[in-house]
């Protein structure tokens, strides 16, 4: 499997308009939000006429809410251009995925959205070449199908049989038969498997109370738990509920580490044997709600280089104790409201 990280959104979307500009055969892309407002050098918009207008291949699908700022005469746009853009309309569910595959070759995944309001953002996201970019056709197909696609060509995927020799494993939110392929509840069971550590990025801490229960867990059995969220995300109330669900980790030991700018990563590190990165966040919604996909990797080489990424975050993150930040009277209420509430998720 040959990969690369991108830290930055920046760094991503050039590697992803990189692959982009050489497509010779398709181009599949899945985005929860995914707009026209980038500068011209990151136009994924104009990137994707151009390769259209040359016989490529390509089918978009875009998030209804995360993407409803796209103006229709874009859309329009890319239509006219010969580009299938599909919208993910369900009222339980939202397509929080950032999947890009071109020529069935080459796939992206990871935080990295597709707006100018990111563009400074520190974020994860992996580029995969090799046998692993099956499982992503497969998901990308299964997504698909959900929003109404129907090209036989992409949906024929949906029933790809996969090699049982890839040291890495897709893995998606997407209803199915099989409960225990779950993107959330392999997630939680990989946390329940750690013997010494457990590292977590995430940019917003809202977890729900069966991974809440997880992480108490392994710390009764002496495992460490870190976790690096920002000091401030770009949504103000979540920077109250990050505070105050963070006080509550604390209590049963959880570290904690604020990076200085906005890190959308979603990243889980499992000793030095497993790494993920994903599209989905610590909350309620990713874990219960959305449609998300992740990457679990144990090949040692990869596990060691985004470990190294991690923990250069670290060093440049403010350590911060809770337990002795003081509550204000409204932080008491929050707390006692999300004591009351949390049972239920």
């Amino acid at each position: 499997m040959k990969y690369r990280f991108y830290t930055t959104s920046k760094k991503a979307w050039v590697g992803m308009l990189k692959t982009i500009n050489v497509a010779k055969k398709s181009i599949y892309l899945e985005m929860y939000i995914f707009l026209d407002d980038n500068e011209k050098k990151y136009d994924f918009v104009e990137a994707l006429k151009k390769k259209a207008k040359q016989g490529v291949d390509i089918s978009i699908i875009a998030d209804v809410y995360g993407s409803s700022k796209m103006p229709s005469s874009t859309i329009k746009e890319l239509r006219e251009s010969g580009i299938e853009f599909i919208f993910f309309s369900n009222w339980l569910r939202r397509t929080h995925r950032k999947i890009l595959i071109v020529d069935e070759k080459v796939a992206f995944t990871g935080g990295v959205n597709i707006n100018r309001k990111i563009i400074n953002w520190r974020d994860m996201q992996i580029k995969l070449s090799g046998p692993i970019v099956k499982p992503f056709l497969k998901s990308f197909a299964r997504g698909y199908k959900l929003a109404g696609g129907k090209k036989e060509s992409i949906l024929r995927y949906s029933k790809l049989p996969l090699s049982k020799r890839i040291k890495a494993l897709v893995i998606d939110n997407i209803p199915g038969k099989d409960k225990r392929v779950l993107f959330s509840e392999y997630y939680i069971d990989k946390i329940l498997e750690a013997k010494e550590l457990v590292y977590i990025v995430t940019p917003y801490l809202a977890p729900p109370r069966r991974l809440l229960v997880a992480i108490d867990t392994i710390r009764r059995k002496g495992v460490e738990v870190k976790i690096i969220i920002p000091s401030y995300t770009d949504i103000k109330l979540l920077n109250k509920v990050n505070f105050l669900n963070a006080c509550r980790l604390a209590d049963i030991g959880v570290k904690f580490f604020l990076t200085p700018t906005m890190n959308h990563a979603k990243i889980l590190l499992i000793d030095d044997s497993l790494g993920l990165v994903g599209s989905q966040n610590i909350d309620v919604l990713s874990f219960n709600f959305n449609i998300e996909t992740g990457v679990f990797f144990t090949q040692k080489k990869v596990v060691s280089d985004l470990k190294k990424i991690v923990y250069k975050w670290e060093e440049e993150a403010t350590s911060f104790d809770f337990k002795y930040k003081k509550h204000t009277f409204f932080d008491k209420i929050l707390i006692f409201i999300i004591k009351i509430f949390y049972p239920i998720f």
